[in-house]
């Protein structure tokens, strides 16, 4: 699927999350210490300055909060020291230097032009991006990651399936399909992915290729969860439904 560049600022560093955790800067990838990806993940994702006190507390859960602050300051210094010098210090708090790129944050811009009716499908960015990219921080089950993995996922999905809508307008089939069936693969059980899938393959003449994803989709949920589609799956399947017809 394509999806937005993470190409950072000339002048600025990029921090990657999607996947394995990393900096880049001036083209060269810095290693971060192992002692300070969290903090950087925890600051990178947090929308302007966070509160020192917060950080530690959030990082450090087990400890005295005196000795979460100690953490906190060495992981600081750690992360300076390997060359990778985008937190920003202020007095209580921390933030990223503002010259800083984050993929998560371009990703989130780029969800919101799509759900946002009033921003023109040909601006937004088609670059290629791999699609098992966009799991944030994969094998990290901290309880702020897992809420900002989940809320990350839903904004995608979200912005998949109303990016294949606009796309389907504009009968750009063959874009529009990849875009529903990436919404697709990543939810297979989410049934509005799956219903603008079917208005796709109909707009585009191709009746059989929607009755062949309904089939699946309904073999699916019976193996799954001993369900049937809804009704207006079902409907739409039969060719009884409205479409999503282009503009």
């Amino acid at each position: 699927m394509h999806l937005p560049s993470a190409a950072p600022d000339r002048a600025g560093a990029l921090v990657r999350l999607l996947g394995a955790p990393s900096v880049a800067l001036d083209g060269r990838a810095y290693e971060i210490p192992n002692g300070s990806k969290k903090l950087l993940a925890f600051v990178a994702l947090a929308d302007g300055a966070v509160d020192r006190g917060c950080v530690a507390g959030a990082l450090w859960p087990a400890v005295p909060d005196e000795r979460a602050a100690g953490n906190l300051r060495s992981a600081l210094w750690r992360l300076k020291a390997s060359g990778i010098d985008v937190i920003a210090g202020h007095p209580g708090t921390l933030a990223l230097q503002e010259s800083t790129v984050v993929d998560v944050a371009r990703l989130r811009r780029w969800a919101a032009d799509v759900i946002d009716d009033a921003t023109p499908t040909e601006q937004l960015s088609t670059n290629e991006w791999r699609v098992d990219a966009l799991t944030l921080l994969p094998g990290w089950y901290d309880d702020w990651v897992i809420f900002e993995r989940e809320r990350l996922r839903q904004r995608m999905l979200h912005a998949l399936e109303a990016l294949a809508v606009r796309l389907t307008r504009l009968r750009r089939y063959a874009e529009a399909v990849e875009a529903a069936l990436v919404a697709v693969a990543a939810e297979p059980l989410r049934e509005s992915a799956q219903r603008v899938l079917l208005q796709v393959y109909r707009a585009e003449g191709n009746l059989c290729e929607a009755q062949r994803a309904y089939r699946q989709y309904a073999d699916l949920l019976r193996r799954e969860l001993g369900v049937r589609p809804g009704p207006d799956l079902v409907r739409l399947a039969q060719g009884d439904s409205a479409l999503t017809q282009p503009a």
